[in-house]
């Protein structure tokens, strides 16, 4: 979408997580986010605690959830560890959660690492981006409230998938590996993942796919030179952390996106994806190996 242009929603690319939230009162509504401690998270995070919500805070470890948490409005902020490539951790901190669930907000992810790496025999971007959250959110269905919504954080990356979409003959990534394309592979998964439970909810619950925006974060770590260079030139093409996080904010309270699943967002609208993510047998065949990938990890 254009700089300055709103879509049907009344929101666009400029518009911040405060302005799309303004107005809604989110007391008693609790809400998980997954990478509370910086970036796209703690924004979003904030903005939802501004407008009355719990938030429900993971990170990596105790120290970085608590540190964040204690600087949002509010009280009653639950902080959470969650080592997304940890299987068990991502287990620990599911069965920590002892009561309903109103947003579960998948923003946390690592991108496109410059050479492969692996966790629990799998290729790491696939495993934290995707089997990390697969865990998480399956172990927290039963304490979804009804009505209540899941948002996963994919990206306009997701087009950069390889052929094919999900190399499930190489999920490990040593036959080849590409950073940028396993990255692409990882953020498709969690749009195939967000399609394939939408079909699965009942009781008015909603699983939806964002696109934040390119923004300037610490993800983008791994990018060397570009990621150096980024905040000179991120008035020309990059979006604020502020307009970033306005999109997830939006599909996880907004009342307009209410009974809405099954569907990718970019720039707070309803946005077309991939072909690949449009296929509802990789959507299903994706669910059934990730759930195998679970099984062999053992949790």
């Amino acid at each position: 979408m254009i700089k300055g242009r709103r879509g049907p929603s009344g929101f666009g690319y400029a518009s911040t997580a405060e302005e799309v939230t303004e107005g809604l009162d989110l007391s008693g509504r609790r809400i998980l986010v997954t990478g509370i401690n910086s970036g796209l998270g703690r924004e979003t995070g904030r903005v939802l605690a501004l407008r009355g919500a719990t938030i429900l805070g993971a990170a990596r470890t105790l120290d970085k959830a608590e540190a964040a948490l204690a600087g949002f409005d509010g009280d009653g902020h639950v902080p959470l560890v969650c080592e997304l490539s940890e299987p068990e951790s991502v287990a620990a901190c599911a069965a920590a959660i002892d009561a309903e669930v109103d947003v579960l907000l998948c923003n946390a992810g690592i991108m496109a690492l410059p050479e492969l790496e692996l966790r629990h025999g799998y290729e790491r971007q696939l495993f934290t981006n995707h089997i990390g959250h697969f865990i998480l959110v399956t172990r927290l269905l039963d304490r979804l409230a009804e009505g209540g919504r899941v948002v996963m954080l994919s990206s306009s990356a997701h087009s950069m998938a390889p052929e094919g979409g999900i190399q499930f003959d190489n999920l490990r990534g040593e036959q080849r590996y590409d950073g940028w394309k396993n990255y692409g592979q990882s953020k498709l998964a969690n749009l195939l993942f967000a399609k394939a439970l939408a079909r699965r909810l009942d009781g008015g619950r909603t699983a939806n796919a964002v696109h934040p925006g390119v923004i300037h974060t610490n993800l983008g770590r791994h990018m060397g030179l570009m990621h150096k260079v980024a905040p000179l030139v991120s008035w020309t093409f990059m979006k604020s952390v502020a307009q970033g996080a306005a999109t997830q904010c939006y599909v996880a309270v907004h009342p307009a996106v209410a009974g809405v699943s099954g569907e990718y967002f970019a720039d707070c609208n309803v946005a077309k994806s991939s072909r690949y993510s449009r296929d509802p047998e990789l959507a299903q065949r994706l669910w059934e190996v990730s759930e195998r990938i679970v099984a062999e990890v053992g949790v």
